[in-house]
Order: structure tokens, then C-alpha cells, then sequence
């Protein structure tokens, strides 16, 4: 069973300093949209879907000079101030004996800087995948099965670690269980309902449960 780990939200607390940069680097191009906002509409999302998706909605342009801005910004403030989620390093220590990956919504610039600021880059790669490698992100299925066919595990046999409806529609759209994490600090009380109603079998929000979550679910995938 390859296990198949969203990266913000998951493995580093890091969506609500993505949505605060998002939205202070958007108001430079007359967006006004909250971080809030940003964070209920389009968790998961590729930035370069989001900022279609606005500039329809606002009519403004957002130049790829915006978009390198908040990967700029991102990385350095990744490196003062990002935490990985806790109790995932744990986690991965006991579910060591199943293969893993990452597929990430976030460009891979901003995951190879998040990974290896919290000391977690190396217990993924080189099995690290994100949107830029696909031509529709989240929740389109595309990067997921690109990761299962990459590491050779074949759809069915993927367990999806997720914490975004967008993530969950993706892992069901690719034939994969999925599992909703909301143990970041982005997460508010409805959460739960939300990643159920998309799709995710099992809701969770310590990652020390994990091993047992997904030990239980690989003896029922094989018996």
C-alpha cells in the first residue's frame, strides 16, 4: 500500500501562513480577498488555478511577477517560522515498512523549502510530486495518479492522507481510499464534515493515530 501524503495541512502547518501571504500579495494587484476567504474557497487549489479564477472573477490581471512574489515570500517565511504538524515524524517512524509519497497542490519550490525546514525532506524524496507536473491539479485526479504510476503501486491500492475538500474529491476521483486529516491549525470545528461529504472514509485529527488507521485499513484491503 503506497501511502499518499498531501503536504500543507499534513505534514507542515503551514496553510495559514500560505493564505496571509496570498492575501497580502494579491492587494498589490487590487484584489482585496481575506485570508479566510482564500482558505474556505480554494484550499488545495494550484496558485495558477486561483489566480484565474480571480482575475475572471475581478477582471484585474495577476502578472507572474505577483505569483513569483508569493513564492518568494513563502520560502523565506517557511524558514522562520514553519512547524511540521505534530507528531508526523512519529507517524512516518512506525509506518516506515509502506512505501510513501507526496502530492501537493503547492508549487515544488515551496514543498522542497517547507520539507526541508521541518527535517522531512529526506523521508520522502525522491517521491516528492506536485501540480507543476500536471496539466489539471486538484481536485482533478491527475497528480495523484501520476504519483501512484511514478512509484508503481497501482491506484487501488493508495491510501490518500488529506486535508482539503479539493484533495479528497481528487484521491476518490483517482480510485484511491481516502483518510481527511484536520489537525492543522487552519481547520475549524465544520471541517470534518466537510472532507466526509467529499469523500474521505475516516476523518482523524492527531496524527499519532494514523499508523493504527492505516495498519487497520491495509488488513481489510488484503482479507
Amino acid at each position: 500500500m503506497l501511502l499518499v501524503f498531501d503536504c500543507d495541512g499534513v505534514v507542515v502547518d503551514s496553510m495559514l501562513l500560505h493564505n496571509e501571504i496570498e492575501a497580502r500579495v494579491l492587494r498589490t494587484a487590487g484584489i482585496n480577498i481575506l485570508p479566510e476567504e482564500l482558505r474556505r474557497r480554494f484550499a488545495g487549489v494550484a496558485m495558477s488555478s486561483i489566480c484565474k479564477i480571480l482575475e475572471q472573477e475581478t477582471g484585474r490581471t495577476i502578472s507572474p511577477e505577483i505569483e513569483a512574489t508569493m513564492e518568494r515570500e513563502k520560502i523565506a517565511t517557511f524558514r522562520q517560522q514553519l512547524q511540521p504538524i505534530a507528531g508526523v515524524g512519529a507517524a512516518l517512524d512506525a509506518l516506515s515498512d509502506f512505501p510513501r509519497c507526496i502530492a501537493s497542490g503547492s508549487k515544488e519550490s515551496e514543498v522542497t523549502a517547507a520539507l526541508e525546514t521541518v527535517g522531512l525532506y529526506d523521508r520522502f524524496a525522491p517521491h516528492i510530486f506536485s501540480t507543476e507536473r500536471v496539466e489539471h491539479g486538484k481536485p482533478a485526479p491527475d497528480l495523484f495518479l501520476l504519483a501512484a504510476r511514478h512509484v508503481g503501486i497501482p491506484a487501488q491500492d493508495c491510501l490518500v492522507i488529506e486535508d482539503g475538500v479539493a484533495g479528497v474529491l481528487a484521491g476518490v476521483a483517482a480510485g484511491m481510499t481516502v483518510f481527511g486529516f484536520v489537525g492543522g491549525s487552519h481547520c475549524g470545528p465544520n471541517h470534518s464534515d466537510k472532507l466526509r461529504q467529499a469523500g474521505a472514509e475516516t476523518v482523524f485529527s492527531n496524527m499519532q493515530d494514523l499508523p493504527r488507521l492505516a495498519r487497520a485499513h491495509a488488513l481489510k484491503a488484503t482479507s
